[in-house]
């Protein structure tokens, strides 16, 4: 994207740049939200984003991120506490809306955006659960499981099994995370069914996505990737369908949020042999 105006006067849409993103983690941090400027970096270079400057100061965020042809997903929007009321949420969802025209969307709401995006046409249609902690003991990895770290040849089957749950294609977005996360592999028979990466992010390491057949894989695959991270700060983001929230609780990562899941569109639709649990982190999906 280009840096041309949207629209015209101090509080004209732009596009988020690079040189945006030590301001834009200032306005993070004054949410209280745990991304790094590595975080803004790594979300900045997969997707497409918009800005709001007023006297010369970044005081709005928004960005969105496309999965093939079909489908984005929105996050990272953000207005100033010193901008709110001036229409700046709303001119930035236009902006981002026509740059994504066509798409079918979905994005995590706040309880404060909620209803400009139900004015938008966004519609709930689900929720996610937020566990997080220092993790005090590493959780119990079920042996029965077979677990193992993912190799280079495994790479095309990771993204066969991410589109048949995620229901989109996100070939980018796994060749970034592959690029920086420790990845493992559920394998049975000789086919990879179930995969799980944790990465460096926020205030620790967040893990996710983690895509399994069932919740027996699927705690697997995170106990595997917690155990290295045991005494350090360890977040998830789960879809509440998956069930595995209470399990999350047991092992030391408590709830701490839940928030809902809305779509402009028909929502993305998973494959029945495989299941998302847990997100990339809630921006990226």
């Amino acid at each position: 994207m280009s840096g041309t105006m949207v629209e015209s006067g101090s509080s004209g849409v732009i596009a988020l740049t690079p040189d945006h993103l030590e301001q834009a983690h200032g306005l993070s941090q004054a949410l209280v939200w745990p991304y790094r400027v590595e975080d803004w970096k790594f979300a900045h270079d997969l997707g497409r984003g918009f800005a709001v400057e007023a006297e010369g100061k970044l005081v709005g965020t928004a960005l969105w991120w496309p999965y093939g042809e079909t489908f984005g997903t929105i996050g990272m929007i953000i207005v100033s506490s010193n901008a709110q009321r001036q229409g700046i949420g709303g001119r930035l969802m236009a902006a981002l809306l026509a740059d994504a025209a066509g798409r079918r969307l979905t994005l995590i709401s706040t309880k404060e955006g909620a209803p400009l995006y139900t004015r938008l046409g966004f519609k709930p249609f689900g929720f996610i659960t937020q566990h997080q902690a220092v993790l005090a003991k590493a959780p119990a990895i079920d042996a029965a499981v077979p677990v193992r770290a993912a190799l280079a040849d495994d790479r095309s089957a990771i993204e066969a099994l991410d589109e048949r749950a995620a229901g989109m294609d996100r070939r980018r977005l796994l060749a970034a995370l592959m690029g920086i996360a420790d990845t493992v592999v559920v394998e049975r028979e000789g086919e990879v069914v179930g995969y799980g990466c944790v990465r460096r992010w926020g205030r620790g390491v967040v893990i996710g996505p983690v895509i399994a057949r069932d919740q027996t894989d699927a705690r697997a695959i995170v106990a595997t990737l917690a155990a290295a991270h045991e005494g350090g700060f360890v977040r998830i983001d789960v879809t509440e369908a998956c069930g595995l929230a209470s399990w999350l609780v047991e092992i030391g990562l408590p709830q701490v949020d839940r928030a809902v899941v809305m779509a402009l569109g028909e929502p993305p639709q998973g494959m029945p042999d495989a299941t998302l649990f847990a997100l990339s982190n809630q921006s990226l999906g």
